[in-house]
């Protein structure tokens, strides 16, 4: 029962994963770059609408729940140390959990909340706003790394099982 148990969570963590690569892949490839050309007060606008109607979709669950369950395979794999995949689980859940959850905890999460801060058409948006389109996106694309890797390494897992 524990083997399917953990090969369930392994599958739900790939696809979450997945999932939440192809978003933050859309974001790194296009959707930044399309905000930083429509100008400073509209971009700042359309970034905070999505920042705030994101936090009431269904990306939360798969946010949360892809991490408790990546954590959860990841010290899972520490006590089932020597079982096929178990170093490809503890590598998956280390890799998204400080790739996509910490690193958006610690720095695109407080750049949102300085964009919320300014007025979109004030000049003191505009260094935030440049600041953000960098530093946002560059962080984001670390987020889109460790996802599609985390990804991959549940899937190996996956197979090794």
């Amino acid at each position: 029962m524990t083997q399917s148990i953990i090969t369930t969570l392994l599958w739900f963590s790939a696809l979450g994963c997945g999932l939440l690569a192809g978003l933050y892949f859309a974001f790194s490839t296009f959707i930044m770059t399309a905000l930083g050309q429509i100008g400073q007060a509209p971009g700042i606008s359309a970034m905070n609408a999505i920042n705030a109607v994101i936090q009431r979709s269904l990306f939360m669950p798969f946010f949360f729940g892809t991490t408790l369950v990546s954590l959860a395979l990841a010290v899972l794999a520490l006590f089932r140390w020597g079982e096929p995949g178990t170093a490809l689980m503890l590598a998956a859940g280390v890799v998204y959990v400080l790739g996509m959850f910490v690193c958006t905890v610690i720095f695109n999460v407080p750049l949102n909340n300085a964009l919320d801060a300014v007025d979109p058409a004030s000049a003191q948006a505009a260094p935030v706003w440049a600041r953000y389109l960098q530093d946002w996106t560059l962080w984001n694309h670390v987020r889109t790394a460790a996802c599609l890797a985390a990804s991959a390494l549940y899937i190996a897992a996956i197979a090794a099982r």
